[in-house]
This record gives C-alpha cells, structure tokens and sequence, in this order.
C-alpha cells in the first residue's frame, strides 16, 4: 500500500466496513482532538471504545475505557490510534497479540511509522496512517463541504440521507 496516497475507495470501503473502533489514546478532556474525533464517530453509528490506562475504568462521552487493547471484550474493527509515532510498533504489537485481530489500524494525522505498517500489513491488516477518520468521513459524505473545503467529491445527485446525526452516509459512486 502506497501509504502516501489513499484512493477513496480503500478509505470508503473502510468505514463502510468497521463497527468497533478502539481509540488508543481517547481523552476524556473536551478540548483534545481524541476526544472530538470519539464525539463525532459515536454520532455516526460507530461503537467506539476509548482506551486510556490513566482513565481505565471511568467513562468517556458514556463509554467505559480500557487501560489495554486485550482488555476490551469482543471483538474490535478498527484501531485508531491517537498516539506519538514512536508508541506506534508496541501498539501494533499489542494488536498482534490479540486472539481475533482487528481488520484495521489507523493512525492520525502527523501520526506514522512505516515499519510498524509492514509489520501489521504482513498480518493481513489494512493500514491507514497520517488521517483521520472524522476528516474522512466527512470529506467522503460531502459534509466537509458544508465548512467551504474542498472535498474533492463533486456531485449534482441529490445526497441521500444516511444513518447517524446529520449524516450524509458513505454513498458509493456508481
């Protein structure tokens, strides 16, 4: 995978995909990106688990937080990391420790290490790194737009109306 350059369809077919997301490195501080991109996604649909060891056990935005991936019962999608570049192979490696491994890892933005990507890829992962979901979702639904940004997604079809607050939905082009 080039990992410089997602086509819209690899990103599109994942989150059309996950239902589970693990949020390595979720806040429970309002002002911190995690802690918005978690908002966001929960309004969208997806179940997002936070995980935090300094927040284990308590609740963010309603949901319980896990000090550790293997803590979390059931299975998990997606990994969304929200931590240094450096954090990233010990996370992947925990991932790979996982007794059901998750369909994807992805990491935000300024957030890469292409030796860990490998490592996971080898594994049968999809990997996403330097992105964000919350971005990219919006952008792939035509709701970035809405702030002036260019989406990249031009379309005279009416949008249809899909699941979630004020959701556009991840329409595929036909």
């Amino acid at each position: 995978m080039d990992h410089d350059h997602y086509p819209d369809e690899y990103i599109r077919d994942i989150l059309s995909s996950v239902k589970t997301i693990a949020m390595v490195g979720a806040s429970a501080n309002e002002v911190r990106p995690s802690f918005f991109v978690m908002k966001y996604l929960l309004a969208k649909g997806y179940h997002v688990i936070p995980v935090n060891p300094g927040q284990a056990g308590k609740d963010i935005l309603g949901q319980l937080t896990y000090a550790r991936l293997a803590d979390i019962p059931g299975t998990i999608d997606m990994v969304d990391v929200f931590r240094a570049s450096d954090a990233v192979p010990a996370i992947v490696d925990e991932v790979l420790a996982l007794s059901t491994l998750p369909k994807v890892i992805w990491t935000q933005l300024t957030v890469r290490n292409d030796a860990a990507a490998a490592k996971a890829e080898a594994a049968g992962i999809q990997v996403v790194m330097n992105r964000c979901p919350k971005i990219e979702y919006a952008r792939l639904c035509g709701e970035i737009g809405w702030s002036g940004v260019n989406s990249r997604v031009l379309s005279s079809k009416k949008p249809i109306l899909g699941k979630g607050f004020q959701s556009f939905g991840l329409n595929r082009s036909k």
